[in-house]
């Protein structure tokens, strides 16, 4: 990523952060229509607990995007929980869809080409690291 990317992806996590609690549902519903195949991985009485953790964990890499290094360790020990769950390759995919297509929608007229790239240059950063540690 370039630091220009770091800083739109960093500039428009600040937009979503006062509708996080839409923006979590826009991003289960979503993946759960597209990829039918990990709705099982999650409880519905967890579910909520779920969408706190992943915009806090988003709020995380966000955050330590302008220090990787630092972020690195928690993605591949999160990968390596998301094994134990059975959380395949292929739905890092699903998962990288569903978070774009949220992100369009939750950001509305702020989701520019550059910010579409941004956002994909990261989540494209963190799932290599993730799908790595996880093979």
């Amino acid at each position: 990523m370039t630091p220009d990317q770091t800083r739109i992806v960093q500039d428009t996590w600040k937009q979503v952060l006062p509708i996080a609690d839409t923006a979590a549902d826009l991003f289960y519903d979503r993946l759960f229509a597209i990829d039918p195949t990990s709705r099982p991985l999650f409880k519905s009485d967890t579910l909520p607990e779920q969408k706190r953790k992943l915009m806090l964990m988003l709020n995380s890499v966000v955050a330590g995007l302008s220090r990787p290094a630092d972020i690195v360790p928690a993605a591949e020990a999160l990968a390596r929980r998301h094994v134990n769950y059975g959380v395949t390759a292929e739905q890092y995919d699903s998962v990288g869809a569903a978070l774009l297509w949220t992100l369009e929608k939750g950001l509305g007229e702020a989701w520019t080409k550059d910010a579409s790239e941004a956002w994909t240059a990261a989540y494209s950063l963190l799932s290599g690291v993730m799908r790595r540690a996880a093979a």
